[in-house]
């Protein structure tokens, strides 16, 4: 398949791994990544402990070419996503000017106490991520966009930084949905699969009434996605599976 830049998410913050958030940040950024030709290929929760998220930070952004994470920027005591991620790229961290004169902009510098100054405590070499919903910055360093954990501030920081990724090709998908179960579609789609290397096809099974698959094939090639979706669906009825539906991309 075509090569794409690559990128994880890390979420941090126990409310989401004691079950008292539902976390739902990943799945907009993996659409949104799509769309932009970004290969989103791992996602990670950690807790709010120091070591867990430096850890994390190091590994991912030395893995992948775009590092993404959720929470832990507000102006509460275990808001650490900032301190920890400065450790990790062996940066200074403090109260930056321009980032403290964003939030006097916002509260007017009566209303800047202590709790509030925390979210400009931006690392020295981090150049900030603007926030249009409740103005206080995020930022990115290295290849590392931090971002606020809440959803709406999240998205809008998101729509921020898209414009400033090298993505690659987008992926394009093909679904077609078999009544059948995904048992009986199992030797046919191994076989398409090893036939059509540039096409990545995948296998979600359902139950709507009736037990079926809905069979997925992407690529950044529509033409091999064509031709793979065409093999397939030849496959398919080849072997007696003839109630299929399709969605074509677009």
């Amino acid at each position: 398949m075509s090569s794409q830049p690559t990128a994880a998410m890390l979420v941090i913050g126990d409310e989401i791994l004691s079950g008292r958030t539902r976390e739902g940040n990943g799945w907009h950024l993996a659409k949104e990544l799509t769309e932009a030709g970004v290969s989103l290929r791992e996602m990670r929760v950690v807790a709010d402990e120091k070591p867990d998220i430096i850890d994390a930070v190091q590994t991912l952004s030395g893995k992948y070419d775009y590092v993404f994470t959720s929470g832990g920027i507000g102006p509460t005591h275990d808001d650490i996503t900032a301190d920890c991620v400065a450790e990790a790229f062996g940066d200074n961290i403090g109260v930056r000017d321009d980032a403290h004169a964003i939030l006097v902009d916002h509260y007017g510098s009566d209303d800047i106490n202590e709790a509030r100054l925390r979210m400009a405590r931006i690392p020295d070499t981090a150049t900030l991520i603007a926030n249009p919903v409740s103005r206080a910055p995020g930022f990115r360093i290295g290849n590392v966009h931090v971002m606020a954990g809440v959803p709406k501030v999240f998205e809008a920081m998101v729509a921020e930084v898209l414009p400033t990724l090298a993505g690659g090709q987008p992926l394009l998908s093909w679904a077609l949905r078999v009544e059948a179960p995904e048992g009986e579609m199992a030797g046919p789609l191994g076989e398409v699969d090893a036939r059509h290397p540039d096409v990545s096809f995948g296998s979600y099974p359902f139950f709507r009434g009736v037990l079926g698959s809905t069979l997925i094939g992407r690529s950044a090639d529509l033409a091999a996605l064509t031709a793979g979706i065409n093999d397939l669906r030849e496959t398919l009825v080849a072997r007696g599976l003839v109630k299929i539906e399709e969605t074509p991309p677009g």
